[in-house]
């Protein structure tokens, strides 16, 4: 049996988005990594590695974010640095739109729009649906496609998509997503 922590990597780090992952995680039975939280990330990658193996369990959700830097910011060298971690398995990727359009996109397998839709187009901050298929605007994507990862879902800034992702609903769209990562990771056959 491996001792690989099974994580989750989430693309967004603000207020709103912490309070939504706090509450999908307790909601699913995972861990958030609270201390993640950060606009931009303050957290090392290594530092990160070190809280995620003291979890008591697994899935661990974990936030990075470049606060609209262009380029491979704080976020991304820490999302990296976890993702390649000899000790860490990642399940999935939720990658969260921004308004950076022609700035940084990533592919995603797919997205969920904000009415907890599948779709195969990208969405965009809002969660509305947009015109390409399989492609995201965001912030902290950049690094997204050099990973081997299992899956990326898309979907709108976490929190928010006009309040339809609000933590006070339950997050219902970032719990989608969260399901479908462990869905379709074997996450639950696994145990």
């Amino acid at each position: 049996m491996s001792n690989r922590r099974r994580v989750i990597l989430i693309t967004d780090g603000d207020e709103y988005a912490k309070k939504a992952v706090e509450h999908v995680a307790k909601e699913i039975g995972g861990r958030c990594l609270s201390m993640s939280q950060g606009n931009p990330s303050k957290l090392t990658g290594a530092e990160l590695v070190r809280l995620i193996k003291k979890t008591p369990h697994d899935p661990v959700l974990v936030m990075f974010d470049d606060s609209g830097i262009v380029g491979e910011g704080y976020g991304e060298n820490a999302l990296k640095y976890v993702a390649l971690h000899k000790d860490i398995e990642v399940l999935g990727i939720i990658a969260v739109a921004a308004k950076s359009h022609d700035e940084e996109w990533t592919r995603v397998d797919i997205s969920i729009d904000r009415d907890g839709e599948l779709t195969p187009y990208g969405v965009d901050k809002y969660g509305i649906p947009e015109l390409e298929i399989g492609r995201i605007n965001g912030d902290t994507v950049y690094c997204l496609d050099e990973l081997n990862v299992p899956i990326i879902v898309g979907i709108g800034d976490i929190g928010k998509m006009a309040r339809r992702d609000s933590y006070k609903l339950g997050s219902p769209i970032t719990k989608k997503a969260v399901e479908l990562i462990l869905e379709r990771s074997g996450f639950h056959d696994k145990k």
